[in-house]
């Protein structure tokens, strides 16, 4: 049966395809565990899109590396290969035909990794680590867009040692998402800006954020034709907002909803409230997953404005996520976020990276 096909039913029956597991809670939700994952805190997940067969998960960590696994349908995981930056990578992607894949690093500059030859070729320079890396095919252009602590977001052809275009920044980028023709960019002190992207990109629109508190993730929805229509932000609040770029009724389409917090609102006791740490959106049915620092990933129907599901607690932050190209999978990483800061860190604890099948978990309840 396979494991990640439309008629998986695994995770229903009662025991663990691991057998009988210990009493610790790195894995309370019995997901499928990554091989060979990374030895530090795990910055990004991205899988490979639909046009190359099969599923590939890259994960880059603050170990300096990138890995990359081909996930079987049957839940295997293969370690593939890896590459190395001399600073923590911070941000992973695939390009379209899913022959290369892009990192960003600590180390100020984004690296283009030829999955065929298996070499690695710098192809972005910043003055500050490089957040966010996103590649973007247009009709008439491809490029690879860069986003950094030094203020600015760069567009780079990959083959030319200088940027195609350089646009300034409000504050530092924090995070940002690409889903062509729109782009969305959040900043250091609650900048957020929205792009064009058509025939070349610019700024298309400068929002005050429907968030109080820092900026921590972004994932951009599309509407029923496919189009890019609004954006999910998160917060270190326990907190995402949703917002359209044209809404019919701003004042009632838009809306932020709280999250990842504990200890119920009702009780005398304050409530603990954690970071989201990435938002994404699962390609048909447009529902979303959010994963925080309290250790758990949720399910949402933003359209419903309900919530589809909230899992056990890991025992240490989720701090990134992501979906398969056609939604049967949904993975999540757990480590260390440094979100208490460095008493709080373990160096015995280990990283983990959960395969979760998400087919049925993330169906709007009632199908309009």
């Amino acid at each position: 049966m396979s494991l990640f096909g439309s008629t998986s039913g695994f995770g229903t029956g009662g025991t663990s395809m691991f057998g009988s597991t210990t009493a610790d809670n790195h894995n309370p939700m019995k997901d499928i565990e990554v091989t060979s994952p990374p030895d530090d805190s795990i910055s990004c997940l991205a899988f490979s899109p639909p046009t190359l067969p099969g599923n590939f998960l890259i994960a880059g960590s603050w170990a300096n590396d990138v890995r990359c696994w081909e996930v079987q349908d049957n839940g295997q995981t293969i370690p593939k290969a890896q590459q190395m930056h001399t600073g923590p990578v911070l941000d992973g992607c695939w390009s379209d035909d899913g022959s290369k894949v892009f990192t960003a690093s600590c180390d100020k500059t984004a690296k283009m990794w030829d999955l065929n030859s298996n070499q690695a070729i710098q192809i972005a320079q910043h003055d500050a680590p490089v957040k966010t890396i996103h590649w973007i095919k247009a009709p008439n252009y491809s490029c690879v867009m860069t986003g950094s602590w030094d203020k600015t977001l760069k567009f780079w052809d990959t083959r030319s040692p200088t940027p195609m275009m350089t646009l300034q920044l409000p504050e530092r980028c924090y995070c940002a998402d690409v889903v062509h023709p729109m782009a969305a960019v959040a900043t250091a002190e609650r900048g957020l800006i929205v792009y064009q992207l058509e025939n070349q990109p610019s700024e298309f629109r400068r929002i005050e954020s429907p968030l109080k508190h820092q900026h921590r993730c972004v994932a951009i929805f599309k509407d029923k034709v496919n189009k890019p229509t609004g954006f999910a932000l998160g917060s270190i609040e326990g907190r995402v907002a949703i917002h359209y770029i044209n809404p019919p009724n701003p004042a009632k389409d838009n809306f932020t909803f709280k999250c990842h917090r504990s200890n119920g609102t009702n009780t005398s006791a304050p409530q603990d409230i954690y970071a989201v740490n990435g938002i994404a959106f699962h390609p048909v049915h447009g529902t979303l997953a959010t994963v925080g620092s309290d250790g758990r990933f949720s399910f949402w129907d933003k359209d419903a404005r309900t919530k589809l599901k909230t899992s056990e607690q890991l025992d240490q932050p989720i701090s990134a996520c992501c979906f398969n190209h056609n939604g049967n999978i949904f993975a999540y990483a757990s480590s260390y976020d440094w979100s208490k800061g460095h008493e709080f860190y373990n160096p015995q604890k280990k990283n983990y990276i959960f395969l979760r099948n998400a087919a049925e978990e993330l169906k709007p309840r009632n199908k309009k």
